[in-house]
């Protein structure tokens, strides 16, 4: 099991570096390891039987790569050398940042923000294109800023809270493990006629293991909000925070996702904006319900304080997470 000492250098790791192609990166892996094993069962499959084959890819790539973690932090764990313990920590501690997104979640928004006030439209919808699903290239300022406040809120939940949970729980194994599940669901849980059959274990088990952490995400938006503002106007940190937590009771199941509609309405709720509405996937325009209420006319200022909100949750919830592995250390 990992402790807080390691969670918190992993944490910082990932905000002083994020994910730097040179070095290799677990998700990276598992991704190659996806396709590879697609395209073998693809192979294999016979007509009919595409679900079959999708819960076999389930389970050939999330069980092997959580075995294979707990044999690498076992090894490392087992340096008892001062230099080789020194290395085996160093690189215990990468694994962990590889499972937390946060720095490049951020750096990802802030491209498409800053394009957007800087006047690039075509820039900040190609900046886009690269962090969601939808179609972006006729999308107007402030559709661009709601995508990137929706992705925010979602990526938030499943790229750093989730895998946090997980950590807390089952240490860099299960973390590993969730990260797999999370990339099965990126790479083939579509609901199109290619994927729809195949994909469907990974989605359905990407939705179970999004459940409760995309519910904890909310919470530590709500926290985030309180604390954000309450030392700027008290009275309105609490308008704010009651306003967030209300939204996220209210929206939350407005959202074709069991989990992505929390945190969003959650974030929505906070900012005082509208989120959801029509969107484009492959050319074919989805209605999505609408989340939230309408307030604010700037969503730039929203998409810049919705940058802020979920580095301050993180925070509390990387904080919350050390108390933990704090308390578990000790027992």
């Amino acid at each position: 099991m990992i402790g807080a000492r390691e969670l918190i250098f992993a944490f910082f790791l990932d905000l002083a570096i994020g994910d730097p192609r040179w070095l290799p990166h677990p998700v990276r892996i598992i991704g190659k390891g996806i396709t590879m094993m697609e395209t073998f069962l693809r192979r294999s499959i016979k007509i009919g039987d595409e679900r079959t084959a999708g819960i076999c890819l389930v389970l050939s790539i999330v069980i092997p790569t959580a075995i294979i973690t707990l044999f690498v932090q076992k090894a490392l764990l087992l340096f008892s050398a001062d230099f080789f313990m020194i290395i085996g920590m160093i690189i215990l501690v990468y694994l962990i940042a590889t499972t937390l997104a946060l720095r490049e979640l951020v750096n990802a928004a802030l491209l498409v923000i800053n394009a957007v006030r800087d006047g690039n439209l075509e820039e900040a919808r190609r900046n886009l294109a690269m962090i969601v699903g939808r179609d972006t290239a006729a999308l107007s300022e402030e559709a661009i800023l709601r995508a990137t406040i929706e992705t925010l809120a979602e990526n938030l939940s499943d790229g750093f809270i989730a895998p946090l949970f997980y950590l807390v729980v089952g240490g860099v194994p299960l973390a590993m493990a969730y990260k797999a599940i999370n990339t099965l669901d990126s790479m083939v849980g579509y609901k199109n006629e290619q994927y729809l059959r195949f994909g469907w274990a990974a989605a359905k088990l990407d939705d179970a293991a999004n459940y409760i952490p995309a519910r904890m995400t909310g919470m530590f938006i709500v926290s985030a909000v309180f604390l954000y503002t309450v030392c700027k106007d008290p009275l309105h940190a609490l308008r704010t925070t009651r306003r967030s937590f209300s939204i996220m009771r209210r929206d939350g199941r407005n959202h074709t996702s069991p989990n992505s509609g929390i945190p969003e309405a959650t974030m929505a709720g906070a900012l005082g904006v509208k989120l959801g509405g029509p969107s484009s996937y492959g050319g074919v325009l989805i209605e999505k319900p609408r989340i939230g209420d309408d307030g604010a006319a700037d969503y730039r200022a929203a998409a810049g304080q919705a940058v802020v909100l979920t580095v301050v949750a993180s925070s509390i919830a990387i904080m919350a997470a050390a108390f933990i592995l704090s308390i578990k250390d000790l027992a």
